[in-house]
């Protein structure tokens, strides 16, 4: 099957990484803010602000889709669909959707977390905390789709991407992962498919089409990644080779998908334990003679440590199925992959590998930060090191994945440092950027602009400003 790459618009960053989730924007010389040079390096609270708006809190990243801005916050008790103003930063409106209950989070998750979606004429947004609402632009409610609750070691985090009249949405959790599909016009589910191995993360889709049109959805998740035809929901293909968690969004280029994963360091190359088959454990800690493993019959400390993650159903017991996927969860490594469309894994690297920022494909260089802020520059037809190094000038963590444009790459740590640097594996930087808050969300770009979410505003920056 031959493979040909997804056409989007240029304009707009209208879901969670932009473009298809690569990161990346460039305009057309047609396009505002296309001249070379227009997006600036230096910026902060006095340089090339264009506008800044206080929120209320969330992670999840600003989408642009024609004059207006999205992104959703939560306040007290209440979640928040928020559209601003594009040029002023004005907020045009905000909505509050229903809130049936407060599931688990971890401490680096939020109420807020998913992205929003807008396929140019609607919004679509998720709240693990009641399911999917619809909005159009100026803010008139559409339908609602109630799902959950969930079960997801982090709490839910993937966001909703639109393709073909679809909301396609991947709900991975302890027990119960799916991937559906609601239609636009009225949230109807359209298809629904389990993800029988798919453990707690939040990995959101992408988008390929094959040489006839067809869409496909890529969808990492636990050990595999899965391919679903948009249409119909059945998987079209798979390539294994993941580690059990995954948080990151894949990248496509020309046929190939670059992912990355980690669960934690003892799934390392050369750190992994094996974990002892059932049947022995059972014959040597099964006191009580009932079939399971309780806490108190681990093998081991590092079983103790993790039994609330191993015991999937809650029953304080660990059966034969989770003890499989304890060794499965044990045995699989972290890694950055490259898979061609289609399942072929073509190569594999596996040092300072990040567990949530995304990898960045630009100007013809992989870019990979881990958590603790370790750059590594790679040639994505190979898998080659050109550079691997702390990130200059901040010593700090990295949450918010790396995005480019106009001659530029731009890194966000969490306490709001942006390190920019030029294209290339030699990790040159042009300026660090200091915005004194912390900053979770992933930047958008557009027109000339680059929008960055902190914990308490949004901020616009742009060449065009007073400096």
């Amino acid at each position: 099957m031959s493979y040909a790459p997804l056409a989007e618009s240029a304009e707009d960053w209208a879901r969670f990484r932009g473009p298809n989730g690569t990161g990346v924007w460039e305009a057309s010389p047609s396009e505002p803010g296309s001249a070379a040079g227009s997006l600036p390096a230096e910026f902060g609270p006095s340089k090339n602000l264009l506008w800044k708006t206080p929120l209320p809190p969330g992670h999840s990243s600003p989408i642009l889709s024609g004059n207006k801005v999205f992104l959703t916050a939560f306040e007290g008790n209440k979640l928040l669909t928020l559209c601003l103003d594009r040029q002023s930063g004005g907020i045009l409106w905000r909505r509050e959707s229903p809130r049936t209950r407060t599931e688990h989070l971890d401490k680096r998750n939020s109420p807020a977390s998913p992205t929003p979606a807008a396929d140019g004429r609607n919004l679509y947004v998720f709240f693990p905390d009641y399911g999917l609402v619809s909005y159009d632009y100026t803010g008139n409610e559409r339908w609602r789709v109630p799902l959950g609750p969930f079960q997801n070691s982090y709490g839910m985090g993937a966001s909703p991407v639109v393709v073909d009249g679809r909301v396609v949405l991947v709900c991975d959790q302890t027990l119960g992962s799916f991937a559906a599909a609601y239609s636009t016009e009225d949230g109807r589910q359209l298809w629904k498919t389990p993800r029988t191995e798919a453990l707690s993360g939040h990995s959101t889709p992408v988008i390929y089409r094959t040489a006839n049109g067809s869409a496909e959805i890529v969808a990492p998740g636990s050990f595999r990644m899965d391919a679903y035809s948009a249409a119909t929901g059945e998987i079209a293909w798979t390539a294994r080779g993941l580690t059990s968690e995954m948080k990151s969004v894949p990248v496509l280029s020309d046929g190939v998908v670059y992912i990355n994963g980690y669960n934690m360091a003892e799934n390392d190359p050369g750190r992994q334990v094996a974990v002892p088959a059932f049947e022995d454990v059972l014959a040597k800690r099964d006191s009580d003679g009932n079939g399971v493993i309780a806490i108190g019959e681990s093998p081991d400390e590092r079983t103790k440590k993790y039994f609330a993650y191993l015991d999937l159903n809650h029953d304080g017991k660990l059966d034969a199925a989770e003890w499989r996927t304890y060794q499965s969860s044990m045995a699989a490594e972290n890694g950055l992959l490259a898979i061609r469309a289609g399942g072929k894994v073509l190569w594999k690297y596996h040092k300072a590998i990040p567990q949530l920022p995304s990898t960045l494909l630009y100007r013809g260089v992989l870019y990979m930060v881990s958590d603790g802020g370790v750059l590594t520059t790679l040639d994505p037809a190979t898998g080659t090191v050109l550079k691997q190094a702390r990130l200059r000038g901040v010593a700090d963590n990295f949450y918010a994945s790396p995005v480019a444009s106009d001659g530029k790459v731009f890194f966000v740590s969490v306490s709001g440092a942006v390190t920019v640097i030029k294209p290339g594996g030699e990790q040159d930087v042009l300026a660090v950027n200091e915005l004194d808050d912390e900053c979770y969300a992933t930047p958008a770009i557009g027109d000339g602009r680059i929008f960055i979410r902190t914990r308490g505003a949004l901020w616009c920056f742009g060449q065009t400003a007073k400096t």
